[in-house]
């Protein structure tokens, strides 16, 4: 038997029939071995995908590693990055932004940890039942605010003195980072001195100080200490930081307050000159222009006193009352009692913040020498109706009775905030800026 290969001769090429079989055979095994690759290649099993796939890079093992320790770990790349994280306030509008709840979300601290914390805002150890109020994250728009780390805070004030001025609101902030950094801090290397004015918190490892001064208007008043509650009878001396401003003097960083005492009333009693005429020589003027003549003596202060090369000076807006359940659509409510989320409508704006006050704050520090931050956490404040100490609180250096607290329209406190709480955000972007 023989094959002809054609040829453009006239006759033809015979090929041997053993070459035809090997070749034959050849092709025959090619096939096989093609459909053998092919059902590797689509095969289930662990053992034959193995051939065909890469290797993954393996795993580190934290098995064998403490909660605790992976959990440090995790904290010191965090603290890191915090600490490269570049917070430019002009690219980041830190007051346009949503609350965001955050199941996984612990504080830094809590009310029974941090000794620090007046009963005032003590919500938890008060009796508070409702803890969601600590895990809202605030998320601004357009950019993100680095966590708190209590190490980096305290290496940016290694050496310095960070002074809060103003009212209790202002007490709560300084309490806030106060708390929010002690843990850290070795029992032996750690301090606090109280008097009726005057908190000074020390980190002596860090040659530190972390402190507060009492002056609700910033400016004089003859309502500082005692207290007077009767708001007629509180005079202003709007020329005049003097006496106070003593403590103020070699700060690193100042931040001031000053806006819930203002607003007693449509008009306040101011004074110019001495308190020794009592009433006598007080007008009586329409609390914002009241507000701007303290507000420029403060300004005056800052210009002639701070030096900018020295001292940063920051500015924290109003922070919001809630008093009006009618401002978030509930006029059946009681203030701000048993509210437990946010305002999720972000063009909302109660009553408890004025916007005309804000402007002066604006107006004075746009016309000032000396630059000074504005912390602005107002519109971010005005949403959190569910973070204030409610009936969670105390009322003359006592806590309130169960008879007063089934009373909410006359004794729930909707100025005040727990902590831990708001206020750690306000400071979470005091450090940012720092």
């Amino acid at each position: 038997m023989s094959f002809l290969i054609p040829n453009r001769g006239a006759g033809g090429t015979k090929i041997p029939l053993s070459i035809i079989v090997l070749v034959l055979c050849g092709f025959m095994f090619f096939i096989l071995l093609y459909t053998e690759r092919i059902s590797l290649m689509s095969s289930s099993s662990p053992s034959s995908s193995s051939f065909f796939k890469l290797k993954s890079c393996p795993r580190k093992d934290n098995s064998s590693k403490p909660k605790e320790k992976i959990q440090k770990e995790r904290s010191e790349i965090v603290e890191a990055l915090d600490d490269r994280f570049e917070f430019d306030p002009e690219e980041c509008n830190v007051a346009a932004g949503k609350w965001v709840y955050n199941s996984s979300i612990e504080p830094l601290y809590t009310d029974k940890s941090c000794p620090y914390i007046d009963r005032q805002f003590s919500c938890m150890k008060n009796g508070q039942p409702e803890t969601d109020y600590i895990r809202w994250e605030w998320q601004p728009d357009d950019c993100t605010i680095p966590r708190f780390s209590p190490k980096l805070a305290m290496n940016k004030l290694r050496g310095k003195r960070l002074l809060f001025v103003g009212d209790s609101l202002q007490r709560s902030q300084w309490e806030s980072f106060v708390c929010l950094v002690e843990s850290i801090i070795p029992e032996g290397e750690k301090s606090m001195k109280r008097s009726r004015k005057y908190f000074v918190f020390k980190a002596k490892e860090y040659n530190a100080t972390i402190e507060f001064y009492w002056a609700p208007y910033i400016v004089e008043s003859n309502t500082d200490i005692p207290v007077i509650s009767d708001p007629k009878k509180r005079i202003v001396k709007v020329d005049s930081v003097v006496d106070r401003a003593k403590f103020w003097e070699g700060a690193d960083v100042l931040v001031f307050n000053t806006y819930v005492w203002w607003m007693s009333g449509l008009r306040m009693k101011a004074l110019w000159g001495s308190f020794g005429n009592g009433e006598s020589g007080a007008e009586a003027l329409d609390t914002p222009v009241a507000y701007r003549l303290g507000l420029k003596t403060w300004a005056n202060w800052v210009d002639s006193t701070v030096d900018p090369n020295k001292t940063r000076v920051f500015f924290t807006t109003m922070s919001p009352t809630h008093t009006r359940s009618a401002d978030w659509g509930k006029p059946n409510g009681t203030k701000c009692f048993n509210e437990t989320k946010p305002i999720k409508d972000k063009k909302f704006w109660g009553t408890g913040s004025n916007k005309q006050m804000m402007k002066v704050v604006s107006s004075v520090i746009k016309h000032m020498t000396t630059q000074v931050t504005v912390i602005n956490i107002t519109q971010l404040s005005e949403y959190r109706i569910d973070a204030h100490t409610s009936v969670y609180t105390e009322t003359g250096g006592k806590i309130l009775t169960a008879e007063q607290r089934a009373d909410p329209m006359h004794h729930a406190d909707c100025i005040h905030w727990c902590l831990p709480g708001l206020p750690d955000t306000w400071n979470r972007i005091l450090l940012a800026h720092l």
